[in-house]
Protein backbone atom coordinates (compact mmCIF):
# COMPACT_ATOMS: atom_id res chain seq x y z
CA UNK A 1 0.00 0.00 0.00
CA UNK A 2 1.18 3.59 -0.86
CA UNK A 3 1.00 6.46 1.40
CA UNK A 4 1.06 9.82 0.56
CA UNK A 5 2.20 12.52 3.27
CA UNK A 6 2.87 16.07 2.66
CA UNK A 7 6.14 17.13 3.61
CA UNK A 8 5.62 20.57 5.71
CA UNK A 9 8.56 20.18 8.70
CA UNK A 10 12.31 20.82 8.13
CA UNK A 11 12.89 17.44 8.36
CA UNK A 12 10.36 16.45 5.98
CA UNK A 13 11.22 19.19 2.90
CA UNK A 14 15.03 18.28 3.94
CA UNK A 15 13.55 13.87 3.01
CA UNK A 16 11.98 15.61 0.18
CA UNK A 17 14.84 17.25 -1.05
CA UNK A 18 17.34 14.33 -0.38
CA UNK A 19 15.31 11.19 -2.06
CA UNK A 20 16.96 11.66 -5.71
CA UNK A 21 20.49 11.15 -3.54
CA UNK A 22 19.05 8.05 -2.95
CA UNK A 23 17.31 7.17 -6.55
CA UNK A 24 20.11 8.34 -7.83
CA UNK A 25 23.23 6.56 -5.87
CA UNK A 26 24.65 4.97 -8.40
CA UNK A 27 24.18 6.83 -11.57
CA UNK A 28 27.26 8.56 -12.95
CA UNK A 29 24.85 11.04 -14.64
CA UNK A 30 22.71 12.38 -11.99
CA UNK A 31 24.09 16.03 -10.24
CA UNK A 32 22.96 16.53 -7.45
CA UNK A 33 21.60 19.76 -6.25
CA UNK A 34 22.81 21.72 -3.31
CA UNK A 35 20.84 20.83 -0.07
CA UNK A 36 21.02 23.88 1.09
CA UNK A 37 20.25 25.99 -1.86
CA UNK A 38 17.25 23.83 -2.75
CA UNK A 39 15.71 24.23 0.76
CA UNK A 40 15.42 27.85 -0.15
CA UNK A 41 13.67 27.35 -3.18
CA UNK A 42 10.92 25.58 -1.43
CA UNK A 43 11.26 28.60 1.55
CA UNK A 44 8.20 30.19 1.72
CA UNK A 45 10.05 33.09 4.09
CA UNK A 46 12.97 32.74 1.77
CA UNK A 47 11.76 32.68 -1.89
CA UNK A 48 9.00 35.73 -3.28
CA UNK A 49 7.57 33.59 -5.59
CA UNK A 50 5.38 32.20 -2.63
CA UNK A 51 3.51 35.85 -3.29
CA UNK A 52 2.44 35.04 -6.71
CA UNK A 53 1.89 31.09 -6.12
CA UNK A 54 1.06 28.22 -3.79
CA UNK A 55 3.25 24.99 -3.52
CA UNK A 56 2.95 21.64 -1.90
CA UNK A 57 5.15 19.23 -1.35
CA UNK A 58 4.49 15.50 -1.01
CA UNK A 59 5.92 11.84 -0.18
CA UNK A 60 5.13 8.67 -1.20
CA UNK A 61 6.10 5.93 1.63
CA UNK A 62 5.99 2.11 1.13
CA UNK A 63 6.70 -0.38 3.69
CA UNK A 64 7.62 3.13 5.89
CA UNK A 65 10.22 3.86 3.53
CA UNK A 66 10.53 6.96 1.01
CA UNK A 67 10.17 5.92 -2.43
CA UNK A 68 8.74 9.09 -4.11
CA UNK A 69 8.35 13.30 -4.27
CA UNK A 70 6.24 15.53 -6.54
CA UNK A 71 5.21 19.57 -5.84
CA UNK A 72 2.23 20.48 -6.57
CA UNK A 73 2.25 24.46 -7.90
CA UNK A 74 -0.26 26.57 -8.58
CA UNK A 75 1.18 30.12 -9.91
CA UNK A 76 -1.78 32.69 -9.85
CA UNK A 77 -0.09 34.81 -12.31
CA UNK A 78 -0.02 32.33 -14.62
CA UNK A 79 -4.00 31.30 -13.94
CA UNK A 80 -5.28 34.98 -13.04
CA UNK A 81 -3.12 37.36 -15.22
CA UNK A 82 -2.92 35.09 -18.56
CA UNK A 83 -6.24 32.80 -18.10
CA UNK A 84 -4.13 29.90 -18.18
CA UNK A 85 -6.01 27.32 -15.77
CA UNK A 86 -2.62 24.97 -15.35
CA UNK A 87 -1.87 22.95 -12.23
CA UNK A 88 1.95 22.82 -12.22
CA UNK A 89 3.88 19.86 -10.98
CA UNK A 90 7.56 19.42 -10.51
CA UNK A 91 10.55 17.74 -8.71
CA UNK A 92 8.89 14.15 -9.63
CA UNK A 93 10.85 11.57 -9.09
CA UNK A 94 9.73 7.88 -8.28
CA UNK A 95 10.92 4.34 -8.01
CA UNK A 96 9.90 2.47 -10.83
CA UNK A 97 6.83 1.28 -9.57
CA UNK A 98 3.43 2.54 -11.22
CA UNK A 99 1.35 2.42 -7.86
CA UNK A 100 3.64 5.17 -6.52
CA UNK A 101 3.52 7.49 -9.47
CA UNK A 102 -0.36 6.97 -9.88
CA UNK A 103 -0.64 8.04 -5.91
CA UNK A 104 1.79 11.16 -6.38
CA UNK A 105 0.21 12.55 -9.51
CA UNK A 106 -3.36 11.78 -8.23
CA UNK A 107 -2.79 14.23 -5.15
CA UNK A 108 -1.99 16.73 -8.06
CA UNK A 109 -5.11 16.09 -9.37
CA UNK A 110 -7.18 16.46 -6.59
CA UNK A 111 -5.70 20.17 -5.56
CA UNK A 112 -6.26 20.91 -8.96
CA UNK A 113 -9.94 20.08 -8.73
CA UNK A 114 -10.16 21.84 -5.47
CA UNK A 115 -8.84 25.05 -7.58
CA UNK A 116 -10.97 24.50 -10.35
CA UNK A 117 -8.12 24.47 -12.81
CA UNK A 118 -8.71 22.59 -16.50
CA UNK A 119 -5.64 20.55 -16.66
CA UNK A 120 -2.18 19.94 -15.26
CA UNK A 121 1.30 19.87 -16.61
CA UNK A 122 5.18 18.98 -15.75
CA UNK A 123 7.04 18.11 -14.70
CA UNK A 124 7.84 22.23 -14.54
CA UNK A 125 9.16 24.76 -11.92
CA UNK A 126 7.47 28.15 -10.91
CA UNK A 127 8.65 30.37 -13.50
CA UNK A 128 10.67 30.04 -16.52
CA UNK A 129 13.99 29.99 -14.40
CA UNK A 130 13.21 27.23 -12.86
CA UNK A 131 14.10 23.43 -14.51
CA UNK A 132 11.68 21.78 -17.11
CA UNK A 133 10.99 18.34 -19.02
CA UNK A 134 11.13 14.73 -18.03
CA UNK A 135 14.14 13.62 -20.09
CA UNK A 136 13.24 10.72 -23.13
CA UNK A 137 16.85 11.36 -24.97
CA UNK A 138 20.49 11.47 -23.73
CA UNK A 139 20.24 9.60 -20.18
CA UNK A 140 24.18 8.35 -21.04
CA UNK A 141 25.52 12.30 -20.34
CA UNK A 142 25.69 14.33 -17.84
CA UNK A 143 23.15 16.65 -16.66
CA UNK A 144 23.97 20.13 -16.38
CA UNK A 145 22.98 21.65 -13.08
CA UNK A 146 20.36 23.66 -14.61
CA UNK A 147 18.19 20.79 -15.86
CA UNK A 148 16.89 17.58 -14.19
CA UNK A 149 18.14 14.00 -15.06
CA UNK A 150 15.78 11.14 -14.74
CA UNK A 151 15.57 7.08 -15.34
CA UNK A 152 14.48 6.01 -18.79
CA UNK A 153 11.06 4.96 -17.03
CA UNK A 154 9.94 8.09 -16.22
CA UNK A 155 8.34 8.50 -19.76
CA UNK A 156 6.96 4.91 -19.55
CA UNK A 157 4.76 5.68 -16.29
CA UNK A 158 3.33 9.29 -17.70
CA UNK A 159 1.89 6.96 -20.45
CA UNK A 160 0.77 4.71 -18.44
CA UNK A 161 -1.53 7.40 -16.49
CA UNK A 162 -2.81 8.74 -19.52
CA UNK A 163 -0.60 12.19 -19.92
CA UNK A 164 0.30 13.67 -23.21
CA UNK A 165 3.22 15.57 -24.95
CA UNK A 166 2.43 19.16 -24.22
CA UNK A 167 5.94 20.56 -24.71
CA UNK A 168 9.11 19.66 -26.47
CA UNK A 169 12.73 20.86 -26.06
CA UNK A 170 16.06 20.03 -26.98
CA UNK A 171 19.51 20.52 -25.47
CA UNK A 172 22.60 21.26 -27.62
CA UNK A 173 26.10 21.46 -27.81
CA UNK A 174 28.96 22.60 -30.03
CA UNK A 175 32.83 22.25 -29.66
CA UNK A 176 34.10 26.06 -29.64
CA UNK A 177 36.24 25.19 -32.47
CA UNK A 178 32.86 25.44 -34.93
CA UNK A 179 32.66 28.85 -33.81
CA UNK A 180 34.18 30.76 -37.10
CA UNK A 181 34.17 34.72 -36.56
CA UNK A 182 33.49 35.26 -40.13
CA UNK A 183 30.02 34.60 -39.78
CA UNK A 184 29.77 37.24 -37.03
CA UNK A 185 32.27 39.76 -36.68
CA UNK A 186 31.62 41.83 -40.19
CA UNK A 187 27.93 41.89 -39.69
CA UNK A 188 28.25 43.14 -36.19
CA UNK A 189 30.36 46.15 -36.61
CA UNK A 190 27.71 47.01 -39.74
CA UNK A 191 24.95 46.11 -37.24
CA UNK A 192 26.87 48.56 -34.42
CA UNK A 193 27.01 51.61 -36.88
CA UNK A 194 23.54 51.05 -38.34
CA UNK A 195 21.26 51.08 -34.84
CA UNK A 196 24.22 53.00 -33.07
CA UNK A 197 24.90 50.35 -30.58
CA UNK A 198 27.86 49.27 -27.81
CA UNK A 199 28.88 46.26 -26.51
CA UNK A 200 29.23 46.26 -22.57
CA UNK A 201 31.91 43.54 -21.10
CA UNK A 202 32.45 43.33 -17.13
CA UNK A 203 35.46 42.50 -14.99
CA UNK A 204 33.08 42.26 -11.64
CA UNK A 205 29.75 41.45 -10.91
CA UNK A 206 29.25 44.86 -8.82
CA UNK A 207 29.86 46.58 -12.57
CA UNK A 208 26.94 43.92 -13.58
CA UNK A 209 24.31 45.24 -10.80
CA UNK A 210 23.34 48.23 -11.96
CA UNK A 211 22.03 46.83 -15.11
CA UNK A 212 20.52 43.54 -13.62
CA UNK A 213 16.74 44.75 -13.54
CA UNK A 214 17.06 45.76 -16.55
CA UNK A 215 18.06 42.68 -17.84
CA UNK A 216 15.12 41.29 -16.45
CA UNK A 217 13.11 43.57 -17.70
CA UNK A 218 13.96 42.74 -21.20
CA UNK A 219 13.67 39.18 -20.42
CA UNK A 220 10.30 39.65 -19.28
CA UNK A 221 10.22 41.42 -23.13
CA UNK A 222 11.38 38.97 -25.38
CA UNK A 223 10.32 35.98 -23.61
CA UNK A 224 6.97 36.95 -23.52
CA UNK A 225 5.34 34.99 -26.88
CA UNK A 226 6.98 31.88 -25.99
CA UNK A 227 3.76 29.03 -24.88
CA UNK A 228 5.78 28.41 -21.32
CA UNK A 229 6.06 32.43 -20.53
CA UNK A 230 5.36 33.44 -16.90
CA UNK A 231 6.41 37.04 -16.16
CA UNK A 232 9.16 37.47 -13.91
CA UNK A 233 8.35 40.14 -10.84
CA UNK A 234 10.06 43.02 -8.97
CA UNK A 235 10.31 41.54 -5.73
CA UNK A 236 11.90 38.01 -7.69
CA UNK A 237 14.00 40.21 -9.61
CA UNK A 238 15.88 40.63 -6.22
CA UNK A 239 16.04 36.94 -5.53
CA UNK A 240 17.34 35.76 -8.67
CA UNK A 241 20.23 38.34 -8.92
CA UNK A 242 21.62 36.54 -5.60
CA UNK A 243 20.40 33.26 -6.58
CA UNK A 244 21.84 33.03 -10.33
CA UNK A 245 24.59 36.38 -10.81
CA UNK A 246 27.11 35.15 -8.08
CA UNK A 247 27.72 31.99 -10.26
CA UNK A 248 28.63 33.50 -13.48
CA UNK A 249 31.75 34.74 -14.74
CA UNK A 250 31.37 38.68 -14.65
CA UNK A 251 33.66 38.50 -17.86
CA UNK A 252 30.84 35.94 -19.32
CA UNK A 253 27.76 38.43 -18.98
CA UNK A 254 27.94 40.68 -22.23
CA UNK A 255 25.10 43.68 -22.44
CA UNK A 256 24.04 45.70 -25.46
CA UNK A 257 22.83 49.19 -25.42
CA UNK A 258 21.68 51.95 -27.23
CA UNK A 259 23.23 55.52 -27.66
CA UNK A 260 20.44 56.22 -25.04
CA UNK A 261 22.10 53.79 -22.48
CA UNK A 262 18.91 51.63 -23.58
CA UNK A 263 19.40 47.83 -23.51
CA UNK A 264 18.88 46.01 -26.26
CA UNK A 265 20.45 42.56 -25.98
CA UNK A 266 21.97 40.44 -23.02
CA UNK A 267 23.73 37.19 -23.06
CA UNK A 268 23.94 35.49 -19.75
CA UNK A 269 26.57 32.29 -19.93
CA UNK A 270 27.95 30.14 -17.10
CA UNK A 271 30.75 27.40 -16.45
CA UNK A 272 29.70 24.21 -16.36
CA UNK A 273 29.68 23.43 -12.78
CA UNK A 274 28.27 19.72 -13.42
CA UNK A 275 31.33 17.92 -12.46
CA UNK A 276 31.84 20.12 -9.30
CA UNK A 277 28.88 19.28 -8.13
CA UNK A 278 28.92 15.40 -8.30
CA UNK A 279 32.19 16.16 -6.29
CA UNK A 280 30.32 18.10 -3.51
CA UNK A 281 27.67 15.52 -2.90
CA UNK A 282 25.24 18.25 -2.41
CA UNK A 283 27.35 20.16 0.42
CA UNK A 284 28.89 23.27 0.41
CA UNK A 285 30.90 22.44 3.61
CA UNK A 286 33.62 21.88 4.27
CA UNK A 287 34.85 21.42 0.87
CA UNK A 288 31.77 21.90 -1.90
CA UNK A 289 32.60 25.63 -1.82
CA UNK A 290 36.43 24.63 -3.59
CA UNK A 291 35.23 22.71 -6.46
CA UNK A 292 32.13 25.27 -7.35
CA UNK A 293 35.00 28.01 -7.48
CA UNK A 294 37.33 26.24 -9.22
CA UNK A 295 35.42 25.07 -11.53
CA UNK A 296 33.87 28.98 -12.14
CA UNK A 297 37.72 30.28 -12.62
CA UNK A 298 38.80 26.95 -15.17
CA UNK A 299 35.75 25.34 -16.51
CA UNK A 300 36.88 24.99 -20.19
CA UNK A 301 32.85 24.16 -20.64
CA UNK A 302 30.24 26.57 -20.83
CA UNK A 303 26.59 27.31 -20.67
CA UNK A 304 24.54 29.21 -22.86
CA UNK A 305 21.94 29.93 -20.11
CA UNK A 306 19.81 33.22 -21.79
CA UNK A 307 19.95 35.62 -24.53
CA UNK A 308 17.20 38.30 -24.98
CA UNK A 309 17.34 40.88 -27.52
CA UNK A 310 14.42 43.71 -27.38
CA UNK A 311 11.53 42.92 -29.96
CA UNK A 312 12.21 45.56 -32.34
CA UNK A 313 15.73 44.69 -32.53
CA UNK A 314 14.97 40.84 -33.18
CA UNK A 315 15.98 39.71 -36.44
CA UNK A 316 18.42 42.01 -37.15
CA UNK A 317 21.59 40.53 -36.20
CA UNK A 318 22.25 41.99 -32.98
CA UNK A 319 22.89 38.57 -31.64
CA UNK A 320 26.06 38.94 -33.45
CA UNK A 321 27.36 41.85 -31.10
CA UNK A 322 26.77 39.26 -28.50
CA UNK A 323 28.87 36.46 -29.96
CA UNK A 324 31.72 38.58 -31.56
CA UNK A 325 31.98 39.59 -27.68
CA UNK A 326 31.67 36.14 -26.54
CA UNK A 327 34.14 34.59 -29.18
CA UNK A 328 36.84 36.87 -27.89
CA UNK A 329 36.13 36.31 -24.38
CA UNK A 330 36.26 32.60 -24.22
CA UNK A 331 39.01 32.55 -26.79
CA UNK A 332 41.27 33.97 -24.21
CA UNK A 333 39.71 31.57 -21.75
CA UNK A 334 40.24 28.39 -23.83
CA UNK A 335 36.80 27.03 -23.71
CA UNK A 336 36.52 23.71 -25.23
CA UNK A 337 32.75 23.15 -25.57
CA UNK A 338 29.28 25.14 -25.54
CA UNK A 339 26.23 23.63 -24.40
CA UNK A 340 22.73 25.40 -24.56
CA UNK A 341 19.86 25.04 -21.61
CA UNK A 342 17.17 23.34 -23.08
CA UNK A 343 15.05 25.01 -25.70
CA UNK A 344 11.36 24.69 -27.19
CA UNK A 345 11.20 22.53 -30.37
CA UNK A 346 8.54 24.99 -31.88
CA UNK A 347 11.08 28.32 -30.96
CA UNK A 348 12.59 28.82 -34.55
CA UNK A 349 14.28 31.77 -34.31
CA UNK A 350 16.56 30.62 -31.14
CA UNK A 351 17.34 27.49 -33.31
CA UNK A 352 18.76 29.98 -36.41
CA UNK A 353 20.84 31.73 -34.44
CA UNK A 354 22.65 28.89 -33.50
CA UNK A 355 22.65 26.82 -37.21
CA UNK A 356 25.99 28.39 -37.87
CA UNK A 357 27.49 26.54 -34.81
CA UNK A 358 26.40 23.03 -36.36
CA UNK A 359 24.98 22.02 -32.77
CA UNK A 360 24.37 18.56 -31.70
CA UNK A 361 21.01 17.46 -30.11
CA UNK A 362 22.33 15.52 -27.11
CA UNK A 363 19.22 15.36 -25.05
CA UNK A 364 15.35 15.71 -25.20
CA UNK A 365 13.11 16.40 -22.85
CA UNK A 366 9.27 16.86 -22.80
CA UNK A 367 6.58 18.24 -20.49
CA UNK A 368 3.24 15.88 -20.29
CA UNK A 369 -0.75 17.31 -19.26
CA UNK A 370 -3.69 15.67 -18.93
CA UNK A 371 -7.28 17.36 -18.18
CA UNK A 372 -8.65 17.77 -14.99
Amino acid sequence: MIEIKEAISKKELKQFVKFPFKLYSNSKYWVPPIISEELKTFDKTENPVFKDADARFFLAYKNNEIVGRIAAIVNWLEVKNQDIQKMRFGWFDFIDDLEVSKALLEKVIEIGRSHNLKYTEGPVGFSNLDKVGVMTEGFDSIAPMITWYNHPYYVEHYIAHGYEIEKEYSESKFPFENVKPEFFYKAQNLIKRRYKLKALNFTKTSEVMPYADRMFDLFNESYASLSSFVEITDIQKEYFKKKFISFVNPEYIKFVIDEKDKLVAFAIVMPRFAEALQKTKGKLFPFGFRHILKAKKNSKDVIFYLIGVQPEYQNKGVHAVLFNEMYETFTAKGINYCYRTPELEDNEAIHKIWKHFFPVVYKRRKTFRKDL
